[in-house]
């Protein structure tokens, strides 16, 4: 690689790869940010902020995610229905009852940055509550 070149990932030039991550025992936060970095490709030499060089992401376990503090009760979600006084607010504890996933999701989402491309690499993002997925020919290949 020259030095005197700036270097862009071409679409082509990607190779991604299929990563498989336990929530069991971890913290979201940190298990957010680890999984944000590798749907982002911040690990790879070949990182560049404006393009999709990241790998795809599997998160199993994820109704076994701890979270620390008093976050159960204190965090809330509040998503909007469209209609009037459509306003739901839900604790972390209740949300997890219905949605195990979805808290993972939402902490992923919110430690990516807020621009077009964030789109495109959450879709990347596989979420499941137990510890089976219909991912296993994804991974026999790599």
């Amino acid at each position: 690689m020259d030095m005197n070149k700036t270097f862009f990932l071409r679409r082509e030039d990607r190779a991604p790869k299929w990563h498989v991550l336990s929530a069991k025992g971890k913290v979201l936060g940190r298990l957010a940010t680890e999984v944000a970095d590798l749907l982002r490709g911040k690990g790879k030499p070949t990182f560049t902020s404006h393009t999709d060089g990241g790998d795809y992401v599997i998160v199993v376990d994820c109704e076994e995610v701890d979270l620390t503090g008093n976050k159960w009760d204190g965090k809330t979600y509040a998503r909007y229905t469209g209609y009037k006084s459509g306003l739901k607010i839900e604790t972390a504890r209740q949300l997890h009852a219905k949605k195990p996933t979805e808290l993972v999701y939402q902490a992923v989402k919110g430690m990516l940055p807020k621009n077009k491309l964030s789109a495109d690499v959450l879709d990347k993002l596989r979420v499941y509550a137990g510890a089976e997925h219909p991912h296993t020919a994804q991974m026999n290949s790599n």
